[in-house]
């Protein structure tokens, strides 16, 4: 066996990592990513020189695509048949491209997600502008070219493209650990603003946008807003909002009214989209639709909307917008292959790459020229001479034996070179006369001109720009349009509190971090000691951790353990029945690594005129105002600061003037005036509110009214009522006085709630088992008991978090009951 058969061994993580980054580096530069000089993908860039080479040209018939398939496979992408066959239709499809490079013949799919027809029906040539993305260059040596995946063919690197594909047809791409998404733009702006880069390589922005205001999509529709654009044309990253083109269409008869769809945002299926507005009219997600029908054709979109009589269509349409694709966002992402190299570009840095590409392609195309142009000057001064001294020229040629030996003895002779002297040879006699003389004269003299126009360009920067100029012009001359997508520049804002219902929402929150909301109205009240009904599906080893009731239309604010508060509307959470499980808490909340939620607390606004009290488990307790919590940041701001060990428990909004109430895991509790906690600002630590045994820990915290009860609740299931009375006030930060008798029977005390007669209860369990009952049910007695039962549990079970519900008149006219939450955090 020969030494480099052998078996090497090698670090299984040192193989790993060159192998996944050798593929890596395949998929970014090889396979996902445009490059920005021509704006192709590699199999892009076979597909249209394989037709190219193929003669498969818009003069030309139309050839099967399968046979253009099996020639790019077959010579330049060994990928498979189906991804190039899918790179044929994508650039045959006029709702994809905003400008075709392949003209096909037959079924290439539809906006409605409808598949091509197989490649051996369908038929395609190159369109006109995609020839210029080739044509007069390429065989110029104005790319450099490479052998193909087998060493039998060569294959240009880059097309030369007069065309600046990569605006003007955009493209998108994932790659290894990256992605492309380049929206595409208007031919005729892109040329425009490449012609000011000309005349200015330092030009602003602003002015770079006043001719190229942002992409143009071949579906049309609206862009809202160009802060977007702005940004992702100056940092090679940003978002746009796009919108379908509706009208309200009033029918002759009658007063009835419909919303007609003519244009969609890009890249937005059809069919789904009109599924999507059939599936929220079943669900009475959106009401007032009496009919959805599809009139499109093949003059363009025309979704129609019938809406029920009396309904008012602006409110239909915003919602709409809201809910379904007809606004959708588009990510914009500016990266492309510079130098093998991937890298975000802004604007100028694209359409720069793109000039310094045709400065290339124009001065290696220049020398061809002019050494194309030099040798047949010095050819044609050769046939000059030899026709000025034929008759000795004849002589030699006739005295030399063999062709060779004239060459020879014409090149000693009359100092012919041998370029020369093979092209005396191979004259025809018909070029000795007067007139074929002639024109070689005056093709001489056009040549002389045409090599001192050659020289010129190459010998000054300036040129070269005025000749890409004249090319950019006679491109928007020739295949230039008109702009497609509006640009608004303001967007009207949805309020999406128009649209949802003001109604009082269950919220809860479990252990793993899964948080829902779910209409209270689900929830019927049962007696004292029920068993309850389902309240959410958790896992094994999860429990339901918080649960409180406030309007769609409040705020949260999510107080983490670690003393941080996040920001959300109650709408913003998801909504879903009362056995579902909820959505990751991380999806909403940008929760930093190790934060768990403490508690959280509803509000509708933030007065100056309210403060936020806090307790730790610890005892300890803070006054701030609550305006300073009013605009939390995306990652959320410091709420309180915590000692070592310590963690937030509850929050509640007080007006500074009321009595606090802090119970404890062990039974204990104190009251004391609010005013002996003095405000402090947001990141302080807090002040002693009550003193605290070995092992024991504070569970709740009330603002007392002046009238009422504390209910408390332990884990077994077991609680009371006790008067507010019967808690004397005392100094801050002691020991307290008894409020649960703690015993093996009753468990820990797990919550405490401030309740008045009539208001009702919710309970929920580790099992996730929930029962709404009345307080009314629960009979009032003195501090030191242990209860009666409140909820009838499994042995394996225990109840984890209660929460109060008091019934309010509502401010509006008809004064119809609701129901709204005071949360008890557990």
């Amino acid at each position: 066996m020969l030494p480099f058969d052998r078996p090497v061994p090698v670090d299984i993580e040192d193989e790993m990592k060159r192998s996944y980054l050798d593929y890596a580096m395949s998929v970014i530069v090889g396979r996902a990513l445009p490059d920005v000089r021509d704006g192709l993908k590699p199999v892009h860039r076979r597909v249209l020189y394989g037709m190219w080479e193929a003669g498969n040209t818009s003069t030309k018939p139309y050839k099967k695509s399968a046979r253009i398939v099996g020639d790019v496979m077959g010579k330049y992408h060994p990928h498979g048949d189906s991804a190039i066959y899918d790179t044929v239709v994508r650039m045959a499809q006029d709702f994809s491209m905003r400008y075709r490079l392949v003209d096909g013949q037959g079924n290439f799919g539809s906006i409605d997600g409808d598949n091509a027809a197989a490649m051996r029906y369908t038929e395609v040539r190159l369109t006109k502008l995609a020839e210029e993305m080739v044509r007069d260059d390429i065989d110029k040596e104005t790319v450099d070219w490479v052998p193909n995946y087998d060493g039998q063919e060569l294959e240009p690197a880059v097309l030369p493209a007069k065309v600046p594909n990569l605006l003007v047809n955009g493209g998108s791409g994932i790659a290894v650990g990256m992605a492309t998404n380049i929206p595409p733009h208007n031919l005729g702006e892109v040329c425009d603003a490449l012609s000011l880069m000309i005349d200015d390589p330092q030009v602003e922005l602003a002015k770079l946008m006043s001719v190229l205001p942002g992409p143009d999509f071949p579906t049309a529709g609206f862009i809202h807003g160009v802060e977007g654009i702005r940004q992702a044309y100056s940092t090679g990253r940003g978002i746009i909002q796009m919108r379908a083109r509706a009208a309200i269409e009033t029918q002759r008869r009658g007063e009835k009214q419909s919303i007609v769809v003519t244009e969609i945002p890009y890249q937005v299926n059809k069919a789904r989209l009109i599924e999507k507005i059939a599936d929220l009219a079943r669900e009475k997600k959106i009401e007032g639709i009496s009919d959805l029908r599809d009139e499109s054709d093949r003059e363009g979109i025309r979704i129609v909307v019938e809406l029920k009589r009396g309904e008012v269509p602006e409110i239909i349409l915003n919602q709409l917008y809201k809910l379904t694709p007809m606004q959708s966002t588009f990510g914009i992402i500016l990266l492309a292959i510079v130098d093998n190299q991937p890298r975000v570009l802004t604007l100028p840095d694209l359409l720069r790459l793109f000039l310094d590409h045709r400065k290339t392609v124009i001065i290696r195309r220049t020398r061809y020229d002019l050494r194309k142009a030099e040798e047949r000057a010095h050819i044609v001064e050769g046939l000059l001479k030899a026709i000025d001294m034929l008759d000795e020229v004849i002589t030699t040629i006739r005295q030399s034996p063999t062709p060779p030996e004239a060459r020879d003895r014409l090149m000693a002779n009359f100092s012919f070179t041998q370029v020369q002297a093979d092209a005396i040879l191979d004259m025809r006699l018909q070029r000795l006369t007067g007139l074929e003389r002639q024109k070689l004269l005056d093709e001489y003299q056009e040549l002389l001109q045409v090599i001192d126009r050659l020289r010129a360009i190459l010998g000054s920067d300036k040129l070269v720009l005025e000749e890409i100029r004249r090319e950019l012009s006679e491109l928007r001359d020739r295949f230039g349009d008109a702009r497609r997508t509006e640009i608004v520049p303001e967007t009207h804002e949805i309020r999406i509190e128009d649209l949802i219902a003001d109604e009082d929402m269950v919220i809860t929150v479990t252990s793993s971090g899964y948080i829902k909301r779910s209409p209270l109205s689900l929830y019927r009240a049962q007696g004292r000691g029920g068993k309850g009904r389902t309240g959410m599906a958790t896992k094994e080893g999860d429990f339901v951790e918080h649960l409180f009731v406030a309007s769609a239309h409040s705020y949260v604010l999510v107080f983490t353990e670690s003393g941080r508060v996040h920001w959300v509307k109650v709408h913003e959470i998801p909504q879903a029945g009362p056995a579902a499980k909820g959505k990751a808490i991380v999806n909403l909340l940008n929760l930093e690594a190790g934060e768990s939620v403490a508690t959280t607390l509803a509000v509708r606004d933030f007065p100056d005129d309210r403060f936020l009290v806090f307790a730790t488990e610890r005892g300890t307790i803070k006054r701030t105002a609550l305006a300073e919590y009013g605009n939390p940041r995306s990652g959320g701001i410091i709420a309180i600061n915590l000692e070592d060990g310590d963690r937030l428990l509850a929050v509640k909004v007080t007006d500074g003037s009321k009595d606090l109430f802090l119970a404890t895991a062990a039974g204990m509790s104190i009251r004391f005036p609010g005013a002996d906690c003095r405000p402090m600002g947001r990141a302080t630590y807090g002040v002693r509110g009550i003193s605290l045994r070995d092992g024991d820990r504070v569970v709740g915290m009330e603002v007392l009214e002046q009238e009422g009860a504390i209910l408390t609740a332990a884990e077994r299931g077991l609680g009371k009522r006790t008067a507010i009375a019967e808690y004397r006030q005392q100094g801050r930060g002691g020991l307290g006085l008894i409020n649960l008798k703690v015993t093996e029977r009753t468990g820990k005390v797990v919550g405490v709630a401030q309740v008045l007669p009539g208001d009702q209860l919710i309970l929920i369990t580790q099992e996730g088992m929930i029962i709404r009952t009345s307080v009314d049910g629960i009979r009032e007695i003195g501090r030191s008991t242990q209860g009666v039962r409140l909820i009838n549990l499994e042995e394996s079970d225990k109840l984890v978090a209660i929460a109060k519900v008091v019934e309010r008149e509502d401010e509006e006219p008809e004064g119809e009951a609701q129901l709204t939450v005071e949360p008890a955090p557990n």
